[in-house]
């Protein structure tokens, strides 16, 4: 039988299928060499036995193939190269400033074989680089490639907590960016208060997409705060409504208020 287990790219990268060969014993944490689109490059294993959502129309196109266990030899690469990237980094920041571009660099990192070296950055617009490239290429005498993201992928990058307290959702598990709308946080009942319902990228939190369909569910039959609606103790006004206990606060007109239950 075939054992798929979840693996993460890198620290931050994203979390795919990956076959396991025949006799290879892993657990979880466990840092593995694996087949990827740009050649061989390192992960961790995050779920061992678990298949993780599909990151594709067709699932089978993310399922990777480990190639081995990480070993002594792979580790201090791995550790060197994450040296080595933060030297690289403040070399770009330092040609940035000298060509006077309008961009935010925001990390880089070495390709596991050592032949290219990625910088990542942020812009208002696009950006002439070329100069750029030319100069880091002479410096570091490798391929180099500038990838300019959104704040959201910056936010992925960099990592962070969110206002709940825990990891971002683009970190742990989001593979792709969904639209996310305001009216998502209006199904919630949330107060549209940009600050409250922005994640650490500045953009309406991506927790609101993957809960929006669950609290559409839960709200059928409920009336709308601020709906008014007739009781066996009179009119009232609803002032608040819980989706999870299906419960609704009416307040009458004589400023009474009772809690109605729905099936």
């Amino acid at each position: 039988m075939e054992r798929i287990v979840s693996v993460r790219l890198r620290e931050l990268g994203q979390v795919y299928s990956c076959r396991i060969q025949e006799g290879l014993t892993l657990r979880e944490g466990d840092y593995v060499i694996v087949e990827h689109d740009r050649g061989l490059d390192y992960g961790q294993i995050i779920s061992p036995g678990a298949q993780p959502p599909a990151q594709a129309k067709d699932a089978k196109e993310t399922v990777k193939k480990i190639v081995r266990l990480a070993n002594e030899k792979d580790l201090r690469q791995i550790d060197d190269d994450r040296a080595r990237a933060k030297e690289a980094f403040n070399s770009c920041l330092k040609k940035i400033e000298e060509h006077k571009l309008q961009m935010k660099l925001v990390k880089a990192e070495y390709s596991f074989d050592r032949s290219k070296i990625m910088f990542y950055f942020t812009a208002p617009g696009r950006v002439d680089f070329r100069n750029l490239v030319k100069d880091l290429a002479k410096i570091f005498k490798a391929r180099i490639e500038l990838r300019q993201i959104g704040v959201r992928d910056e936010a992925k990058l960099l990592g962070g907590f969110g206002s709940c307290g825990r990891e971002l959702c683009c970190v742990r598990f989001l593979s792709d960016f969904e639209p996310v709308t305001i009216k998502m946080a209006k199904e919630e009942g949330l107060p549209l208060n940009p600050p409250k319902i922005s994640g650490l990228c500045g953009r309406l939190m991506c927790c609101l997409n993957f809960e929006y369909d669950t609290y559409k569910i839960l709200s059928r039959g409920l009336p709308r705060e601020g709906e008014r609606l007739h009781t066996p103790q009179g009119k009232g006004k609803v002032t608040s409504v819980n989706v999870f206990s299906r419960t609704a606060t009416v307040e009458l007109e004589d400023g009474t208020q009772i809690e109605m239950t729905y099936k």
